[in-house]
């Protein structure tokens, strides 16, 4: 993909928190939260961002809505023929980029308002943007529920979050997030808060919307079942680094680095018939805090070795039908 191909184009992505810093004392240590992310995301794609909990996945996608200030590198975003650096966003195109970029956050009972109704929550980006008079905003609010199942929608118009059941506030918040036709957003594992009997049904509303609207989506999850029906391209985290991408498939059926084997490996099977290989793995996560620049899954690694210690964090390298793994011994 060339980057003029690509609508979203991360280049260095770094986000730092300081610990021990106090009035006149500057930090010393640093959480290295997201360390040195590059990856690409073509237009109508689906990037699966997956990983175990503290792997960094949520703060790359709070970096590329700007809810996190970025600590360095780059994020190019290319909308209408206007390519926009996020990390160094002016005000004058703020508006274009909130626009543009949306949203959906993972627990749909923090992210409403309660003391808002339905149609407020949802008109609430087109009044920023002024887009339309009240009117317009109510046709527009009550088209989006309906494509989001939620009708007739004049049942829900004027309800609030508490009225409503967990999938019907986050069919809420999806309609939120595309009431203003954004280009990219962000899924940061809308249903993981969900029972799992209505997954399936918001992950099927996910996908049709974003071909029906032309959304391309940066899907963030833990689960491989559901980056698998979700994405077309996978990447896998592991402490603030991308250790393995390329197509779903390519990386679900073959993969190469031990960190992906070993999150496959944990996959229940629904056959009791069938036994998986464990991967021998040791240890839990370590906490990123002031890592050392080696390979950061050198102490859990079973393929550790000599060349992984003396070297820095191996790059991604393309290991045949753009399948990148970052691993000195694949």
């Amino acid at each position: 993909m060339t980057s003029s191909e690509a609508l979203v184009r991360v280049e260095g992505l770094r986000k730092l928190f300081p610990l021990n810093a106090g009035f006149l004392r500057a930090p010393t240590s640093f959480i290295h939260a997201v360390d040195g992310l590059d990856f690409a995301i073509a237009p109508g794609e689906s990037l699966g961002l997956v990983g175990e909990s503290g792997s960094g996945k949520t703060t790359t996608g709070k970096l590329l809505v700007r809810l996190l200030d970025i600590t360095a590198g780059h994020v190019f975003m290319q909308f209408d023929g206007q390519v926009l650096d996020v990390a160094r966003l002016q005000r004058s195109d703020s508006k274009t980029f909130r626009r543009k970029v949306q949203m959906i956050f993972q627990d749909p009972y923090e992210s409403l308002n309660p003391r808002r109704t339905i149609f407020d929550t949802i008109a609430e980006p087109l009044q920023v943007q002024n887009i339309g008079n009240v009117l317009d905003q109510q046709e527009r609010v009550a088209e989006l529920l309906n494509l989001v199942g939620l009708s007739p929608p004049s049942t829900y118009l004027f309800r609030f979050p508490h009225e409503l059941s967990g999938g019907q506030r986050q069919r809420v918040a999806i309609a939120r997030a595309l009431v203003i036709n954004p280009a990219f957003v962000i899924a940061d594992e809308p249903t993981s808060m969900l029972d799992v009997s209505i997954r399936t049904s918001i992950m099927q509303l996910m996908q049709n919307l974003g071909t029906q609207l032309g959304v391309t989506y940066l899907y963030i999850t833990h689960d491989l079942a559901v980056a698998r029906y979700m994405s077309t391209r996978l990447a896998v985290m592991y402490l603030g680094k991308i250790v393995e991408m390329g197509a779903t498939e390519e990386v679900l059926q073959r993969p190469q680095h031990p960190y992906t084997k070993a999150l496959l490996s944990a996959v229940p099977v629904p056959d009791p018939r069938w036994t998986r290989t464990p991967v021998e793995i040791k240890g839990g996560i370590s906490k990123p805090i002031d890592p050392v620049p080696r390979c950061r899954f050198y102490d859990r690694c079973p393929l550790a070795a000599k060349v992984c210690e003396d070297n820095d964090h191996p790059p991604l390298e393309d290991k045949g039908s753009e399948h990148y793994v970052a691993c000195y011994r694949v």
